[in-house]
């Protein structure tokens, strides 16, 4: 995503820590090593944590997610607005009013206030009021705009919030913690890495360094919205005939259906027909398979039986008479 080199961290200096004796214990495995009783920062460390952080930014962006961009301290605030506007994403950059993500709800109506004042200024309401009136809604209206104004097209909570100086920020990093909100924050030597779950070391106080930070960030939202609109399909183009009614596109013939065919009797397994077998034998042990008589045959052997009551055995069909045998 965001092309830096170690170098140009060097130019800003990134770098720059803090004065040794306001370090924190859990910024020990970035700091490379101490110059005057000032930290250094490992940049081996900061440039691939800082590239991560980016890269998350970017799928994000891609997926259509929201950044809210959080520096309120002087050296942030006009970087932090300028970069948020550049990539049309939210931003705090005045202060940061407590419960703007817990109390959401709240701040919503604060909000809605803002866009009623602002109508009022835009039809020319203000004008038909009296002076102090006047005076009094357009103080306010600087108050919500100069808290709100950078929030006020945040229609819901954020999906990441990127933090210049955690330390300074702790009630954004509090809140969004409490909400499972991803945090990527850049974090000096005198602050604490705990609740930031992209962590980029570095100095936080040096315009520059912040310039680099809040661009590259910026950069990887854009990226990452263009590559979210080339995945997207592009709009169907639609011929109206002369009424304006969309003609229907001349669909596929479909084919005939094939005749439903009877399903075959499946072939009983051989085990079930030896089965049988088995128990046709013991019903007739003494007649083989190969002579017993059909069913037409049975029935007519059953008939001549019927006709012969002296019990005599019947005669088959094709046997001639001992007389005639003899004669013969």
């Amino acid at each position: 995503m965001a092309n830096v080199t170690m170098r140009q961290m060097l130019e800003v200096g990134v770098h720059f820590g803090h004065q040794t004796r306001y370090w924190n214990p859990r910024m020990a495995p970035y700091i490379f090593g101490e110059r005057d009783k000032i930290h250094i920062i490992n940049l081996e460390k900061t440039l691939p944590l800082y590239q991560e952080a980016m890269n998350f930014l970017g799928r994000l962006a891609a997926q259509g997610g929201t950044v809210l961009f959080v520096g309120t301290k002087r050296a942030a605030q006009e970087i932090i607005r300028e970069q948020a506007a550049r990539c049309a994403m939210p931003f705090a950059g005045y202060r940061w009013l407590g419960g703007m993500l817990t109390n959401f709800k709240t701040v919503k109506q604060s909000i809605r206030r803002l866009r009623e004042l602002e109508a009022m200024v835009e039809d020319g309401t203000v004008e038909r009021m009296t002076k102090k009136e006047a005076i009094r809604m357009r103080r306010e209206l600087g108050k919500l705009e100069r808290s709100l104004g950078g929030i006020k097209d945040m229609n819901g909570l954020p999906d990441a919030l990127f933090v210049i100086d955690v330390g300074h920020e702790k009630i954004a990093v509090k809140e969004a913690v409490k909400l499972g909100i991803p945090v990527v924050g850049v974090v000096d030597t005198n602050n604490s890495t705990d609740g930031v779950d992209y962590v980029i070391p570095g100095n936080d106080d040096a315009i520059r360094s912040i310039q680099l930070y809040l661009t590259g960030a910026a950069d990887a939202v854009i990226e990452g919205r263009a590559t979210r609109s080339q995945a997207m399909p592009e709009d169907e183009f639609v011929e109206l005939d002369e009424t304006g009614t969309p003609k229907l596109k001349d669909s596929p013939r479909k084919k005939a259906a094939a005749p439903r065919r009877k399903p075959v009797a499946k072939a009983r397994p051989a085990k079930v027909a030896q089965t049988q077998a088995g128990e046709a034998d013991a019903v007739q042990p003494g007649v083989s398979d190969a002579v017993q008589p059909s069913g037409s045959d049975a029935a007519q052997a059953g008939e001549s039986d019927a006709v012969r009551p002296d019990g005599a055995a019947p005669v088959a069909a094709d046997a001639t008479p001992a007389g005639e045998a003899g004669d013969a």
